[in-house]
């Protein structure tokens, strides 16, 4: 294990409504969660940076990004993006480049360390309370979200980043208390937690390495 390096800055978290929090506090978000377990285990990285905003989508994340230069050097880069893309209806011909290009640029701010780069999965909102009243039928959001996680995890294996899914934890009891936020859509506290207990493990490994 390493401890934090002062020359560097500790853990920024790149993506959309699932890493900003929408519906719950910045401490019950998975980001934080998994920067406090972390610290646990001796990488103490300070609070998370967050480049986040509900309902951007890859376009929106990468001006984002360039946005806030500089940005520095950081011991942990995490990336989830992409649900916004498939709400919206963007092919996943649109979808495989941008995200490349994001996960490079990620790998970029990790000091060009891929091994420092975590990609998390897209969850799947079509098991949700709020999908209920939309026209797409659960199967067909199910499907375009495992075919954008598909490519996902392709790009990041060839670029020798961590893949987390965390899709199957989203589909698993949906209304439960705690699994939801308060507007039928987002997660809630309870499965941030689990979110941040999948990825915890493999962000441990990649600071052992």
């Amino acid at each position: 294990m390493t401890s934090a390096n002062a020359a560097e800055n500790g853990y920024l978290a790149l993506g959309d409504s699932y890493t900003v929090g929408e519906g719950v506090s910045a401490a019950e978000r998975w980001p934080d969660r998994l920067a406090a377990a972390l610290a646990e285990y001796g990488n103490a990285l300070g609070e998370p940076r967050i480049i986040a905003r509900t309902g951007w989508s890859c376009d929106e994340l990468t001006a984002a990004i360039a946005a806030a230069e500089p940005l520095g050097r950081w011991q942990l880069v995490s990336l989830l993006i992409g649900v916004n893309d498939q709400y919206r209806g963007y092919p996943l011909a649109d979808y495989a480049p941008r995200f490349s290009a994001l996960l490079e640029r990620a790998i970029g701010l990790a000091g060009d360390r891929a091994e420092r780069v975590l990609v998390l999965s897209i969850p799947d909102w079509g098991v949700t309370p709020f999908a209920a009243a939309q026209p797409r039928a659960p199967t067909q959001i199910a499907h375009e979200i495992d075919a954008y996680n598909a490519s996902a995890r392709a790009i990041a294996q060839r670029h020798g980043v961590p893949f987390v899914d965390i899709t199957d934890l989203s589909r698993e009891r949906p209304n439960d208390p705690g699994m939801l936020a308060a507007d039928g859509l987002h997660p809630g506290p309870t499965m941030h937690a689990r979110w941040a207990e999948r990825a915890l493990p493999i962000a441990t490994h990649l600071f052992s390495r």
